[in-house]
């Protein structure tokens, strides 16, 4: 799908330029800027602008006067140090997703979680065939680990949380970007994880409740989601308390700082995602949780240190850092039906 905005298109050249000399003129331009990646970014971007994957532009010899323009548009924005994914969309997995001001950029670190609970829940239906398979997304963000659950494994019916509005509003664009079938499996919530006494009854409808509603008993068909849940999967804040000054200004300029910063030891979020899905998850649920890569231990001895989970295990990202932690919720699985009685999946 097309997630790119359409940019403000300044005067374009008369006459096609070649594909050479453009891109020489955007690496020379984000180079002098500092973008980190400068050559990366403007094969990015001059593909994006032509409509053709990257793999396809040396193929290319020329491009045509409204392409110059729309990549020099982009490039002027990107050596402001306009996050690349809000020219072009940000790819995760087999999506395209569209993010902009508001919500954090969901990074290729995250993909690896998202696999590592897309192959557990495809798992789960193979061991239940024909059940649900229910999942929750904490702090969805643009909906990245959701939307590619619910796209990946047919059988999963997905809960997304999210606290903040802006970021719900980038969340439910990609997933009624999605095609039908699985879109209607994925549920949107505004909520804040920390407050787990609001959290007893979800609304099994797409719209946005926040806690108050839910309270309220606003929802028309409010469904109890406690000690029902099979999977739940987090990307939360995690990054310790150090100043925005370590971070690039794609990150520090444009990422919520909401959606950034963990506390002074950075596990504030994740004890949260910890302490809301051991309320969520059956017996034998898992639970899998984004880390920074100096919490390969201490998030590990958190878990175990409550007491209630099993079979924790840390596991590296492709670059071999501390990525994320998984685990088992204790206890013994009581059988499907009782948990599925009031479903209407």
């Amino acid at each position: 799908m097309t997630v790119a905005p359409s940019p403000t298109t300044p005067t374009a050249p008369a006459a096609e330029r070649s594909r050479a000399a453009e891109l020489d003129r955007a690496v020379a331009v984000l180079r002098a800027a500092g973008v980190p990646s400068p050559e990366a970014d403007a094969q990015v971007l001059a593909a994006a602008a032509l409509g053709v994957p990257r793999a396809h532009l040396p193929l290319v010899a020329s491009l045509p006067a409204d392409a110059v323009g729309r990549l020099r548009a982009w490039v002027d924005e990107r050596a402001r140090r306009v996050p690349l994914q809000y020219l072009v969309g940000a790819p995760f997995r087999h999506l395209m997703l569209a993010v902009g001001p508001g919500v954090f950029v969901p990074r290729p670190e995250t993909e690896v979680v998202a696999g590592w609970a897309i192959d557990w829940a495809r798992a789960r239906a193979a061991a239940v065939p024909g059940e649900p398979v229910r999942c929750a997304d904490l702090c969805t963000g643009s909906g990245a680990i959701a939307l590619a659950l619910a796209t990946e494994v047919p059988a999963a019916v997905v809960d997304a949380l999210e606290l903040e509005e802006s970021a719900l509003g980038w969340a439910r664009r990609n997933r009624d970007a999605l095609d039908p079938e699985p879109a209607r499996r994925v549920r949107l919530h505004q909520a804040d994880i920390s407050d787990i006494s609001g959290l007893s009854n979800i609304s099994d409808s797409s719209d946005l409740f926040t806690i108050s509603d839910i309270r309220a008993g606003q929802p028309d068909a409010p469904r109890e989601l406690r000690g029902r849940l099979d999977l739940v999967v987090a990307n939360p804040p995690y990054l310790p308390e150090a100043g925005p000054d370590r971070l690039e200004p794609e990150v520090a300029q444009h990422d919520p700082p909401r959606a950034l910063w963990g506390g002074p030891d950075g596990l504030a979020g994740p004890r949260a995602v910890a302490e809301l899905a051991r309320v969520l998850l059956r017996p034998g649920g898992a639970l899998v949780i984004e880390h920074d890569d100096s919490h390969g231990a201490s998030l590990p001895a958190l878990l175990a240190a409550a007491g209630v989970w099993k079979d924790i295990q840390d596991h590296p990202d492709l670059a071999g850092r501390d990525r994320f932690v998984t685990a088992t919720l204790a206890g013994t699985p009581g059988p499907v039906g009782e948990r599925e009685e009031n479903s209407d999946d």
